[in-house]
């Protein structure tokens, strides 16, 4: 009898498993409290591995921000032209995958002001920028507010919510009726 054929490497399911499971681990203990040990593990991968896909523990903390950004860009595109839907379609993966707002929150209060530094975050506001500026001109959308400002105020409400823990009472003022009339009041021209 021949003997079994070993078991071949399959690279990218790896890499995907060393993210899906440094997701957990950074969403729950940050960057400075990750263990390369616990993700390893939960990944069922060598731990060196994650040195040869991602440099450090540092740069696979960004690569998963990013790669959480990036499943965000993706499903929730940026419509300029309703705004309210777009604030609502936000919200809604946000609450969906509650470990990206996690994740940014631990990114922004240990690598402070580098988030938006990072290349696929200003390029993606730079368009969004654009897209609102272009709705602005066309007159679909206020112009008595610069398009970087009213970007900033429609987030301000997706996001107002986190800083309230969940409250059932904040989640009810706060629906998607709310919140898209909120944005429809802030943005009409």
């Amino acid at each position: 009898m021949p003997p079994a054929p070993k078991q071949q490497r399959d690279a990218a399911a790896t890499r995907a498993r060393l993210l899906d499971a440094a997701t957990v681990e950074f969403a729950e203990h940050g960057l400075a409290g990750a263990r390369v040990d616990r993700i390893a593990a939960a990944a069922e991968a060598n731990k060196q591995l994650i040195y040869a896909y991602f440099g450090n523990k540092r740069q696979l903390f960004d690569a998963v921000i990013e790669g959480r950004v990036a499943e965000l860009l993706e499903t929730v595109p940026f419509t300029a032209e309703d705004l309210p839907g777009y604030a609502v379609r936000l919200r809604g993966f946000n609450r969906a995958h509650p470990e990206l707002m996690r994740l940014v929150l631990w990114h922004t209060l240990e690598c402070p002001g580098e988030l938006l530094e990072l290349e696929f975050t200003s390029d993606s506001n730079a368009k969004k920028i654009a897209a609102l500026q272009a709705a602005q001109d066309a007159g679909a959308v206020t112009a008595a507010t610069p398009a970087p400002t009213l970007l900033l105020e429609v987030l301000a409400l997706v996001h107002g919510d986190i800083l309230t823990g969940g409250s059932e009472a904040v989640e009810v003022m706060l629906d998607d009726d709310a919140l898209a009339a909120a944005v429809r009041r802030l943005t009409a021209p």
